[in-house]
Parts: structure tokens; C-alpha cells; sequence
């Protein structure tokens, strides 16, 4: 028996909206029915919309497994993800692919998986595994990978390497589009990039850098996170661009997703003034189009995946469909709750717990200067600044720390300005792209309790300091939790807070801290092997 909604029909593509109903059968939408308005009063009615989709997101950083990710976005109307599993795929491997895959099914919600393109993401760190361009290769055969996720390696790019070209050309064979990440790539060697077949990037902080991709026929991913934050010094592209503009979260903490999603920045962009149907085609079309997505865009024929609004500035969502089921109203999620099952955790850790003498610096107390990272809030880059190799809490110097957790081996140490910590530490083994644990303190017995906590716990983020030892596990791959979303999010604004009240100044600390090991971000970064100048490409 079919099922029907009256409300005031946004049709985006072909930028109407009208009275209408719609109605839908076994998942998908039959009719869609304008309503004459004679004896028929529109001012109360809500908004029925396509749902929105977050072109770029790693599940993963969000603390949660797919089947939790889904239980929290739904709220926000969020009724698709382009996924790119690689934070996993470089602790686990195939496996860990496979296990996003499978705990994403457990629910209704369009997640759309890529191949990860990049694992291990360069020759500079210590990966969990490898995916050789057979793996990829296969990946790309399977129906629930969409595309080829985000190739970092763009000097191989630039240099043709044959194992680069490989995968992208794997993808191509298949007309799976290929994602991007140049992030500060301009000129002749963009063109290069984006001439190798490459569709997308999300890594632009400037304008002039978007403008210039845009150039040469790119589509561009506006990003607001957790941590890295493009909106307002991208927005303004949108009435220009809007069939190559997309929206994107990238990576969204648990307490950031249980705030909001997509339907925020839609708010936010209507606020600047920018036309409504460029920014729900931004919010909604783009996506699916550009990575041929099943999910429903509101036409007869579709998936019935829609949402209710209650109106087109604030995007408050009463209700959200997907395949025709309601999943969430009201700002509740009716996703149920999935039994968490032990036996299901995957994971790779295998490093033993340290002591403070294993943080301690050697071999340049001589040195009057060294390379220090200085972090920047709302921004994956740092700058690249020089002092004294010792700690200096008063001036905000302290100490960063990455420990291999494949294997036991050497700790890599510098120094980092920027988190305010007057005393303790924090530390995570969500620290991309390899997942190692990385640690920020005010000395070293202070980094390594933060440390072992994690190593005891095979996975989380921790703040030790000397009236507190908190810790949120993450027993899934070091990355992620199976417990209920919310319940996690609750945990992880606990210990956000926490590192806030023994100083740090950063909007979410522990994102910022887990991008400290991002090699393919410049200017400068921590690997387990040693510092890593990103501008040269190579360790210092």
C-alpha cells in the first residue's frame, strides 16, 4: 500500500517550488502531484527536499562505525555519505574496507564507498598495511565502491609514477571517477594534476586557489569540519559555480555530528545571501550526480530518500526518509540501536607500553635552535618556526610525540606551539594517515601516562594530567567505537573539555592533534620516523 506526504515540493534541477504531494510504494517515489492552490492554504505546510549528502567524509573520525555515523546524521537530514575508508585501510587493510562495508549495510542510509588510493600514504611513516594496485584494482570491481578515494600522492601524479597512474587508470576503466588532494597545488602543475583525470579536490583554503582549479574544469568541495574549516573563504564561488560545488564535512567529531551536518552549512549559506536552489543543488544534487549515486533526488521513478524541513533558511528537519522509511523526526533518530558484538572488532595493535626515558630527547642538546610545528586552528597546515628543543610552557612550546603502534620501535619527538597546555597531556592513536599514536604534553612522564593509557586500551584518546586520567576507547581498528553514538559523543565532549581546562586554546584539540602526523599536509609534521618537512617532501 503506498504512502503519501503533502508539502511544498522543492525541486531543485528544475528550481520550482510548488503544493504538491508525494507519493511512494515498496521504496521508491510513484507520483509527485502539484496541488491546485484553490481551497488549498500553503503557509503552514513544510518543505519536502531531497536529502542532503556529504561528498567527502571519513566515517571513521567521527569515533563511530557506519552503523552509528548513520543513527546521529539522519537527524540532520543527512541521507548519504561519499565515504573514503582509508583511515582504516591503513590500520587493517582490505579487511578493514570490508568491514565498513558490511556494518554499513546494518542500516538504512546510502553510505557510498571509494577504493583508498593511498595506503600507506607515503614512504615516510609506519602503516598497518599496504593496498597494492591489485587490491585496488578489486575494490574497484565491487558495486559498494563508488570511486577512487582522494590520490594525496600528488607528486606521483606530477611524476607519472607507474603504480600512481595505475590505480587512476583502474578507476577510468571502470568510469569511477578519481577524488583529489593538492591542497595549495596551482598553475601549470594543477593543470597537470587535474589533466591526469583527477575530478575533485577538498583541500583548498583560498579562493584564489579554488578559482584556479575551478579553471580547469575541477569540482570543488566545500569543507567545514571538525578541525579544518574552508566555508567562509569559499562560500562566495557558489553562485558562479554551482553545478561544481559541493559540500563536504571531511572529518566530523561525534559531538560536532550530534550539533549538525550538511543542513548547517545550508543555513550559513543562506545567510550570505547565496540563491537557495544553488545551495541545495551544493547540499544535495551535485554529489550524486557527480559519483552516479542511487540515492533519490526527489523524481518519479527515485529511491524515496527525502526530507521534511520546516523551512528554507534554518533547514530544521521534522523528518527524513530513506527508502521510503522514516528514520529520524522530530530530532530523534529511529535507527535502532545494533547489538555490539566483540568478535566483530577488528584491529592491529601491537606495540608495548612505554616509559618516560623513551620521550626524552638526545643527540641535540647542543643545538641552540631546532624546526618547531606550529599549529593552526581550523586549518590541517602548520608553519614551519624555529627555537629552543625544550619544553616552555609559558610561551606555549611543548612537547609532540608519535609512537609506532605496529611494532615496538623508537619514539619520534619534536616540539609544537599552539595547544596551551599549562600542564598534562593528551594524546589519540587517531592520528592520520597511519594511526600511529601521537601525544602533546608539558613533559615527558606527563606524555607517556597519556600514551599508556591508549597502548592498555589498544585504541582512544586520553588526557592525563596530575587531578585527572580520562580516557575514551576506541576498540575498533584504534579509530572507532561500537558503542551508541551519542553516548560517545557525550564521552568524547568530556574529555574536549577536559584539555580545555588545562589550557588548550585550540576549538577541538584532539582533531588538530590527530592531523600533527599528516605528512601530505604541508608545512611541517611528525611521522614515527622523524620530523617531515612537507614543502621538500622528505624528513628532515
Amino acid at each position: 500500500m503506498s504512502k503519501q506526504i503533502r508539502g511544498m515540493i522543492v525541486d531543485i534541477l528544475q528550481k520550482k517550488i510548488f503544493m504538491g504531494i508525494v507519493s511512494w510504494d515498496t521504496g521508491k517515489i510513484i507520483s509527485i502531484k502539484p496541488l491546485d492552490k484553490a481551497g488549498n492554504n500553503s503557509n503552514d505546510l513544510p518543505f519536502i527536499m531531497p536529502g542532503f549528502i556529504d561528498a567527502h567524509v571519513h566515517i571513521e573520525s567521527s569515533m563511530l562505525v557506519p552503523s552509528q555515523f548513520a543513527r546521529l546524521a539522519v537527524v540532520h537530514g543527512t541521507v548519504a555519505t561519499v565515504s573514503d575508508p582509508h583511515e582504516i585501510a591503513n590500520v587493517c587493510g582490505m579487511a578493514g574496507v570490508q568491514y565498513m562495508i558490511e556494518d554499513g549495510k546494518k542500516v538504512p542510509f546510502r553510505f557510498n564507498f571509494g577504493a583508498p588510493s593511498c595506503v600507506p600514504a607515503t614512504i615516510f611513516e609506519t602503516a598497518g598495511a599496504e593496498l597494492n594496485v591489485a587490491d585496488v584494482e578489486k575494490l574497484l570491481e565491487m558495486e559498494e565502491i563508488k570511486y577512487l578515494s582522494e590520490m594525496m600522492n600528488f607528486p606521483g601524479v606530477l611524476n607519472k609514477d607507474p603504480v600512481v597512474m595505475a590505480k587512476i587508470a583502474a578507476a577510468h576503466a571502470l568510469h569511477k571517477p578519481v577524488d583529489g588532494h593538492a591542497p595549495g597545488l596551482m598553475g601549470a602543475l594543477a593543470k597537470q594534476y587535474i589533466d591526469a583525470g583527477i575530478s575533485t579536490d577538498h583541500e583548498c583554503f583560498t579562493k584564489e586557489e579554488a578559482l584556479d582549479k575551478l579553471k580547469y574544469g575541477m569540482h570543488i568541495l566545500i569543507r567545514e569540519g571538525s578541525a579544518a574549516k574552508n566555508f567562509e573563504a569559499l562560500i562566495g564561488l557558489l553562485n558562479d559555480y554551482p553545478e561544481r560545488i559541493m559540500f563536504c564535512s571531511d572529518d566530523k567529531h561525534p559531538d560536532s555530528l550530534v550539533e549538525g551536518h550538511i543542513d548547517q552549512l545550508c543555513a550559513r549559506a543562506v545567510a550570505k545571501g547565496i540563491d537557495i536552489f544553488n545551495i541545495l543543488r551544493a547540499a544535495c544534487i551535485n554529489p550524486a550526480l557527480h559519483y552516479k549515486l542511487t540515492t533519490g533526488l526527489l523524481r518519479e521513478e527515485d529511491a524515496a530518500d527525502f526530507i521534511v524541513v520546516e523551512d528554507l533558511v534554518n533547514f530544521k528537519v521534522l523528518q527524513t526518509y530513506i527508502g521510503g522509511a522514516l528514520v529520524a523526526e522530530n530530532g530523534k533518530s529511529l535507527i535502532e540501536l545494533s547489538d555490539m558484538d566483540v568478535k566483530r572488532r577488528i584491529n592491529n595493535f601491537s606495540c608495548s607500553k612505554k616509559k618516560p626515558a623513551d620521550f626524552t630527547v638526545t643527540g641535540i642538546k647542543a643545538c641552540k635552535e631546532t624546526f618547531i610545528i606550529e599549529a593552526l586552528d581550523g586549518q590541517l597546515i602548520t608553519n614551519k618556526i624555529q627555537g629552543p628543543p625544550a619544553i616552555d610552557a609559558d610561551n606555549d612550546i611543548l612537547k609532540i610525540a608519535v609512537v609506532n603502534r605496529y611494532a615496538n620501535a623508537p619514539v619520534a619527538i619534536s616540539y609544537i606551539k599552539n595547544f596551551g597546555l599549562k600542564h598534562g597531556a593528551i594524546a589519540s592513536s587517531v592520528a592520520h594517515d597511519s594511526h600511529n599514536i601521537v601525544a602533546v604534553g608539558t613533559s615527558d612522564e606527563n606524555i607517556c601516562e597519556a600514551v599508556n593509557m591508549i597502548i592498555g586500551q589498544r585504541g582512544g584518546v586520553s588526557l592525563y594530567s596530575h587531578s585527572q586520567a580520562v580516557i575514551l576507547p576506541l576498540p575498533v581498528a584504534g579509530l572507532m567505537s561500537d558503542e551508541d553514538g551519542y553516548a560517545v559523543a557525550e564521552k568524547y565532549s568530556a574529555i574536549d573539555k577536559a584539555a580545555k581546562a588545562i589550557g588548550s586554546t585550540l576549538a577541538s584539540p584532539f582533531m588538530t592533534l590527530s592531523f600533527m602526523a599528516l605528512l601530505v599536509i604541508p608545512h611541517l609534521k611528525l611521522s614515527d620516523k622523524g620530523l617531515f618537512d612537507g614543502d621538500k617532501f622528505e624528513l628532515t
